[in-house]
């Protein structure tokens, strides 16, 4: 209860994760970037909590992340870093010059759409039980390779020190967590991509990209150990 003529404190923002969601990771990038102070809330997709009413209250669809600002609920890492981008303009995601805008929107849309809602957990847990735990490889070879071979071509002319110049912008958020994701879990060979193996090593000298991932996966660890003794995890080479 606040007294009269007192300012009621904004709310912390909210922000329902996993910790190997690389949609989530791409958000987490974006509140650290903005130095944004935020309230983690973990959602341990291996107990299936996506789907429990609590969170189907937030987000109906059972996805993370879900950011909740006030009485704004967003659930949709695309949306939330654009959401933030405009309200706090604090470290700009996106560049002023239209071209390289765009190259960012192009390669972000190509992890989101085009590489990983083809190997999200719930598709390579249905392929592995339904198919056969050996037809998760080169499902994973085929479209990440395409969506990889894709963003190496695009990216070649208008990288520097990372994707799009010698700043962090939005095409960043969406390309180290994919690639380390892959390389940390599936031990992806990046051979083929040099350019994408350059950013990769340039973001794990970051403390922005990859303290909090690993703080977030040392928090779930005991999970993770237990679903790896459980469930395959598929070496891609």
């Amino acid at each position: 209860m606040t007294t009269a003529g007192a300012e009621e404190l904004p709310k912390k923002l909210q922000l329902y994760s996993f910790f190997m969601s690389s949609s989530s990771f791409r958000v987490r990038i974006a509140l650290n970037l903005k130095g944004l102070d935020y309230e983690y809330k973990a959602i341990n997709l291996f107990k299936r909590e996506q789907h429990s009413p609590e969170f189907l209250k937030i987000n109906p669809i059972g996805y993370v992340p879900a950011l909740v600002d006030g009485d704004l609920v967003l659930a949709d890492s695309f949306a939330i870093i654009l959401y933030l981008e405009e309200k706090y303009p604090q470290h700009p995601l996106l560049p002023h010059d239209l071209e390289k805008r765009a190259i960012n929107y192009q390669a972000a849309n190509i992890i989101s759409s085009s590489i990983q809602p083809l190997i999200s957990l719930p598709i390579l847990q249905y392929i592995g039980e339904n198919v056969g735990p050996d037809a998760n490889i080169p499902w994973i070879q085929k479209h990440v390779g395409k969506g990889f071979a894709a963003l190496e071509k695009l990216l070649k002319g208008h990288a520097g020190k990372y994707a799009t110049g010698d700043e962090i912008f939005l095409a960043d958020l969406f390309l180290a967590p994919q690639i380390i994701g892959l390389t940390q879990r599936f031990n992806y060979d990046m051979t083929e991509f040099p350019l994408l193996s350059r950013l990769s090593e340039a973001y794990m000298q970051l403390w922005r990209f990859h303290v909090w991932h690993v703080i977030v996966m040392l928090s779930c660890m005991a999970c993770y150990i237990r679903k790896l003794q459980r469930f395959r995890m598929w070496r891609v080479t």
